[in-house]
């Protein structure tokens, strides 16, 4: 059972901002966002230190989002993307950790010697 179940979930096409809201919380993620931190095997690895560095996915999007069971939602993106199962707690855990996250991936693109387009939308 889910500690986090939102009270409303609604994709912003066009800002491609996927807006979450729980009992006492409310969180704007980007598509970018999510695809990165996709808790797919693809990007996640199948443990510790086995995560892959997504990169060009500035102007990815979110075609679908589909339900799974009571707990969670398959986000398809624009890429060809979906294979992730996002749990209501692992949004919520995105939403609360997000300024953290994407230092942290911004930081690691540097490391790896890639620049990050940025679009205007």
């Amino acid at each position: 059972m889910s500690d986090h179940t939102p009270t409303e979930l609604h994709l912003h096409q066009r800002s491609k901002i996927l807006e979450i809201a729980f009992e006492n919380e409310r969180f704007r993620l980007s598509c970018e966002y999510l695809r990165v931190y996709s808790p797919s095997a693809e990007v996640m690895g199948h443990g510790p230190g086995q995560e892959t560095l997504q990169i060009d996915k500035e102007d990815v999007a979110i075609d679908a989002i589909e339900p799974v069971g009571h707990y969670a939602i398959k986000l398809v993106f624009s890429d060809g993307h979906d294979t992730g199962i996002y749990s209501w707690d692992y949004l919520y855990e995105l939403g609360q950790n997000y300024t953290e996250r994407w230092n942290d991936y911004l930081q690691r693109l540097e490391q790896a010697g890639v620049t990050r387009q940025v679009l205007e939308n």
